[in-house]
C-alpha cells in the first residue's frame, strides 16, 4: 500500500500543480465611453469575430490563461465591444444600421518580457456592413513578475485592460467614424 501512495503522490501533486489563469470579466472604460457618446453613435450591432491562425494560451507550462465564462479571447473582445456600445445606447440587438464584425490577425502575449515583464500585443481588423474596414493595434506592457503562478496570473489580467486600451483607440480613430457612415 505504501509503495503505491508513494508512486501515486508525485503523479498528483504534478496534477494540482496545473492552474487555469482567468482574466477578469470585462469593465466599461469611461473615456471609451465618454468617446462614444461624442460621436453621437446609435442603431450599432456586433457582427462575427473570428480569431488568429494560432494562438498559444499556455503560460509558463503552469497553466493556460483563459477569459471568464468559457469564452476565448476573440469572443471577449467581441463582447466587450458590444458592453461599450451599450453602455451608452448605441447597440441595436434588431434591425441595426450597421454592422461590425472583425478579424483578430494577431494575439500574442509574453509572461516573461525582460525578467519581471509581460507584454500583450493585438491586432485586429474591423470592418463594417457598409464596406469600409480599418486595422487597429494595441502593445501592453505590465509588471508580471519572477515566479510562474505570480506571472501567469498577472498576464491572464492585464487582458482586460489591454482589451480596454484596443477599443478606446479604435474609437477614438477618425478612420471609426469612417465605418458609420
Amino acid at each position: 500500500m505504501n509503495k503505491k501512495l508513494a508512486t501515486l503522490l508525485p503523479l498528483l501533486v504534478l496534477m494540482g500543480a496545473c492552474s487555469t489563469y482567468t482574466t477578469p470579466r470585462y469593465a466599461i472604460n469611461a473615456d471609451t465611453n465618454v468617446a462614444l457618446k461624442a460621436i453621437g453613435a446609435s442603431n450599432i450591432a456586433v457582427g462575427s469575430f473570428s480569431g488568429p491562425v494560432s494562438f498559444d494560451n499556455s503560460c509558463r507550462a503552469v497553466g493556460p490563461l483563459a477569459p471568464p465564462d468559457g469564452m476565448t479571447h476573440t469572443a471577449y473582445l467581441k463582447k466587450a465591444i458590444e458592453s461599450e456600445l451599450k453602455v451608452v445606447g448605441a447597440h441595436a440587438a434588431s434591425t441595426p444600421k450597421i454592422i461590425l464584425s472583425g478579424v483578430v490577425n494577431r494575439l500574442e502575449f509574453s509572461s516573461s518580457r525582460g525578467i519581471m515583464g509581460g507584454s500583450w500585443d493585438i491586432d485586429v481588423t474591423l470592418n463594417s456592413s457598409t464596406g469600409k474596414s480599418m486595422v487597429a493595434a494595441e502593445h501592453y506592457e505590465f509588471e508580471s513578475g519572477f515566479i510562474g503562478d505570480t506571472a501567469c496570473k498577472q498576464t491572464a489580467e492585464a487582458y482586460m485592460p489591454m482589451v480596454q486600451n484596443l477599443i478606446e483607440k479604435i474609437v477614438r480613430s477618425p478612420e471609426f467614424m469612417g465605418l458609420l457612415q
